[in-house]
C-alpha cells in the first residue's frame, strides 16, 4: 500500500491531538516523551511548509520610477 503524503493539515491536526494527550496527564512518562518527541517531529515539519509558503507569496508592485518589482506580502 502506498504511503499517504503529510499534509500542513494532517500534521497540525496530529500535533493538535499530541497536545490534549499531554494536556490530559493521563498517559506515562515514557508515553509523554515519546508523544513529546513525535510532536517535535509536526512542528518542524509544519515550520519548514509554512516558510516554504511564505516564499511563494510575493505581492508584484510598482516602484517610485514605474517599474514592476516583487515584494514580499
Amino acid at each position: 500500500m502506498a504511503e499517504k503524503k503529510l499534509t500542513f493539515e494532517k500534521a497540525l491536526a496530529k500535533l493538535e491531538a499530541i497536545v490534549e494527550k499531554l494536556e490530559s496527564g493521563e498517559i506515562s512518562l515514557d508515553d509523554s516523551i515519546a508523544a513529546f518527541e513525535e510532536g517535535q517531529k509536526l512542528v518542524d515539519f509544519c515550520l519548514k511548509n509554512l516558510s516554504e509558503a511564505e516564499s511563494k507569496v510575493k505581492k508584484l508592485s510598482r516602484d517610485i520610477d514605474g517599474n514592476f518589482e516583487l515584494n514580499d506580502f
